[in-house]
């Protein structure tokens, strides 16, 4: 089958939404939302509207309105999400840079025999590579001025802090159980090992790529399912998700909320999040995985 629908007008698209019964009572702002967020974009916010999903017929009082503004509240909630994983992101550049160098050497990063996966790390590498060729900064500039007949890279607290959150996510899991600083990193985060930490760190990372790309993150399906740990040494949640709730994005936070306290012990996360869910209403916490008593939890409280 070939794909043959044409491109509508924004008159259009709100007489197609008006036929299929959403509720507009501003047709200016309709107007004005439409031409600047599209309409496949916003889609995502009111297809729970939808009585049925086939002819996209909406349900009763099913309002433009509403939609708009759960595509506000996702809005503000990558915002606040961005700055606590940023502050891990931070951390966990600073804390591997640091271990890893004291534990070998200042180019760790590039010895083959520390890691599990080399294909892996020569990719990471030529990403890293990349990103070093390409960087203005003048502390990069004056080390290559400086240090012109050293063919390796420069330290690793040169080099890394060029490196995304993904990119540290990767060099992390890939290195080798035997690698002391792999577990001493994993147990300052209260993760108590490294059989943990991988996995919250793919999930933190594939949240933040959402983030940075402006992608849904309200009642969006996540791939991610993180390791928990069954007797955290840190308050934790009492009343865990079941495996199938693991794709909404509660679980996620709580791990964001789990690494924070340690890194910002006297952090605002739980107020900041809760002020965002008292000033959207309308917004059902069910549909991001959010349990009644959340707030309650040891780890929140």
């Amino acid at each position: 089958m070939l794909y043959e629908k044409k491109p509508t007008s924004i008159d259009e698209q709100i007489a197609l939404l008006l036929e299929r019964g959403m509720i507009i009572k501003n047709i200016p702002l309709a107007k004005k939302y439409l031409s600047h967020v599209s309409y496949y974009r916003l889609v995502g916010y009111w297809y729970p509207m939808f009585a049925d999903k086939e002819t996209h017929e909406f349900k009763e009082n099913s309002r433009f309105e509403d939609a708009i503004s759960l595509y506000n509240f996702d809005h503000k909630l990558r915002m606040l999400l961005f700055d606590v994983i940023e502050k891990i992101e931070i951390s966990l550049r600073t804390k591997m840079i640091y271990h890893l160098s004291h534990e070998f050497d200042p180019w760790w990063f590039q010895d083959s025999n520390l890691f599990i996966n080399i294909p892996s790390l020569v990719k990471t590498l030529g990403n890293l590579e990349e990103e070093v060729e390409r960087c203005k900064d003048i502390f990069m500039k004056e080390h290559k001025k400086k240090y012109k007949d050293d063919l390796r890279f420069p330290p690793s607290w040169k080099s890394l802090e060029l490196t995304s959150l993904g990119g540290l996510s990767k060099l992390y899991g890939n290195l080798k159980p035997s690698v002391k600083s792999k577990d001493i990193i994993a147990g300052e985060y209260g993760a108590v090992n490294h059989t943990f930490l991988p996995s919250w760190l793919q999930s933190i990372t594939q949240i933040r790529n959402y983030c940075a790309h402006h992608s849904r993150l309200w009642n969006k399906n996540l791939p991610g399912r993180p390791k928990l740990l069954s007797s955290p040494p840190h308050p934790w949640i009492e009343d865990l998700p079941k495996q199938h709730e693991f794709q909404k994005i509660y679980i996620h936070l709580c791990i964001m909320k789990y690494l924070l306290n340690t890194i910002q012990p006297n952090n605002s996360f739980t107020l900041r999040l809760a002020k965002l869910l008292e000033d959207f209403p309308t917004v059902d916490p069910n549909a991001l995985g959010f349990k009644g008593n959340w707030k309650s939890e040891p780890l929140w409280s």
